[in-house]
């Protein structure tokens, strides 16, 4: 399925449904379709829209995850929204939780999965110009528990992006930059109602990065789902939405 691709002020977005606003944040090597399943799930009860992360738009002096929250902050501001349940992974977690705590205001509840913020084994340390197929298909496999998630659409993707100079540079900067904003020390000022959903295989953000945030964050549940990696909403897309529609119920008003 293709979302259609909202453009307005500068801003690119996908925007489905009506209701309470459920903002989906996407990672450094996410597509807007690695949420395509939750959309179709709750497209029908709530507002779900996905801002396009200026992922190789910033300047690269300030391409980090705090460049990428004030976006989303100006993003939320755009479009009026009030009380949004912010979903995020891997990094779009990270931004989720930047922003959570420079707007409480705005931010009726969180949900993490995958997320970055506290540690994560990203690809590494750098991308070479020119890298075999085979290695980045083995890379991108080794993001999910079962290897044959990773399409060979997905690798293709991956494999054009790291092939691009200027899009490289960019990843390598925003990925360091996660890797040295730990937010350990500032989590528990985050007192909203958060929802980690996580693999029980991610060997990107492994388990014990799962309890570390759950024992940090003062209003978390955590929620395992067994044979899988660090993407549980493309993986594992049922089970991920049985947790996240129990979460939803939960916290509404």
């Amino acid at each position: 399925m293709e979302f259609a691709i909202k453009e307005e002020k500068g801003f690119k977005y996908v925007e489905e449904g009506e209701g309470e606003v459920l903002l989906l944040l996407h990672g450094l090597m996410g597509a807007l379709s690695n949420w395509e399943d939750v959309v179709n799930e709750f497209k029908g009860e709530y507002r779900v829209i996905i801002p396009m992360l200026p992922l190789y738009d910033l300047p690269l002096l300030t391409t980090g995850v705090k460049s990428l929250a004030k976006f989303v902050h100006k993003f939320v501001q755009f479009k009026g929204l009030k009380n949004v349940v912010v979903l995020g992974n891997s990094l779009g977690g990270h931004v989720g939780l930047i922003y959570t705590l420079a707007h409480p205001e705005e931010v009726k509840a969180l949900v993490l999965t995958g997320s970055s913020g506290l540690y994560e084994n990203a690809f590494g340390g750098s991308f070479p110009r020119r890298e075999s197929y085979d290695f980045i298909r083995e890379k991108v496999e080794f993001t999910f528990y079962d290897p044959a998630t990773a399409s060979k659409e997905l690798v293709d993707d991956v494999f054009a992006t790291v092939n691009d100079r200027y899009k490289v540079i960019r990843i390598l900067a925003m990925a360091k930059s996660a890797i040295r904003h730990n937010m350990s020390k500032e989590l528990n000022k985050i007192t909203v109602p958060v929802c980690l959903i996580w693999g029980a295989d991610d060997k990107v953000t492994p388990p014990a990065v799962a309890k570390e945030f759950h024992e940090i964050l003062p209003n978390s549940e955590l929620n395992w789902l067994d044979k899988c990696g660090h993407a549980p909403m493309m993986e594992r897309p049922e089970e991920f939405n049985m947790v996240l529609r129990k979460f939803l119920d939960r916290i509404k008003n």
